[in-house]
């Protein structure tokens, strides 16, 4: 099988590719920026121009015929970076141009990056409705990012209704972290507010990579939207205290583990068999 993966040079992007290859697809990376990994081919991309779309998932010539699934992770990657109307400019319309440019070639297999803003992120100032929250209310961006993911995802239900063949499944990424990152997380627990805003959660990039090839591998039709962050917290001090400290009077929808996530992937688990198995509690120090 071969998969096209948008944004294969990023953070998450190189960690997608990876995993891929691992288990025997063949990968191609269409990005603006080269990868260091010279086990993919490559070719440079604007995903705000269509007809460059379409070209990179058709064909490219000396490089490849087609390809059979997309993984679209190429955005400005948060609010903040580029001025709103522009990252809302590049991130839908990108996203636009990738959906319709996989439709027009025949890709029924389209897997995105969504993001775990459409909870309400940054908590604090707006509260979540309870803990832990879930996929099950509808989505509240608070920042012109998150509205573009909004926009990803109701853009998605419709493409899906007009092809009742194709499958789009977008993840919710929680704050996606690699190795060198998790140095910092002990400083975190001294002031519970530093990381409240996604309920001290992240996901450890080679874990969203395993995400990504599951949704790849998940047999369905239609739209589908899924949390993905690690199992456990950012934090050592026990979920409870960090509730009654920093959130009190929040439903708590159902018992939680001590350091268990708070962004729940029960979802993830039970449709696509999700099984992170990266923690930074048991990660080797970078040098």
């Amino acid at each position: 099988m071969r998969v096209a993966v948008t944004g294969g040079s990023g953070k998450l992007g190189r960690a997608v590719v990876d995993e891929l290859l691992a288990h025997e697809y063949e990968v191609v990376n269409l990005d603006r920026v080269r990868s260091a990994d010279p086990r993919a081919a490559f070719t440079r991309v604007d995903f705000t121009d269509f007809g460059q779309t379409l070209q990179a998932l058709t064909a490219i010539d000396g490089r490849y015929e087609g390809v059979d699934g997309v993984v679209h992770l190429a955005a400005i990657p948060g609010p903040g970076m580029v001025p709103n109307a522009t990252t809302l400019a590049n991130n839908v319309l990108s996203s636009y141009n990738v959906f319709a440019a996989a439709r027009h070639a025949g890709i029924r297999n389209i897997v995105w990056a969504s993001s775990e803003t459409l909870l309400g992120l940054p908590f604090g100032t707006t509260l979540p409705p309870y803990i832990p929250v879930d996929e099950d209310y509808p989505v509240r961006p608070q920042s012109t990012y998150a509205l573009g993911k909004a926009l990803d995802e109701e853009m998605a239900r419709h493409f899906c209704r007009w092809d009742p063949e194709l499958k789009m499944i977008g993840l919710r990424f929680s704050n996606v972290m690699e190795p060198a990152d998790y140095a910092t997380f002990p400083t975190f627990d001294s002031d519970a507010s530093l990381r409240k805003w996604n309920l001290w959660s992240y996901i450890d990039a080679r874990d969203g990579a395993q995400a990504v090839r599951r949704a790849l591998e998940h047999e369905a039709t239609g739209m589908d939207v899924f949390i993905i962050a690690n199992a456990d917290t950012v934090m050592s001090r026990p979920n409870d205290a960090l509730i009654a400290e920093t959130f009190p009077g929040v439903t708590l929808k159902r018992p939680v583990k001590s350091n268990e996530t708070l962004l729940s992937i029960d979802k993830a688990r039970r449709v696509l068999g999700f099984d992170p198995v990266h923690s930074w509690r048991n990660a080797t120090p970078a040098r």
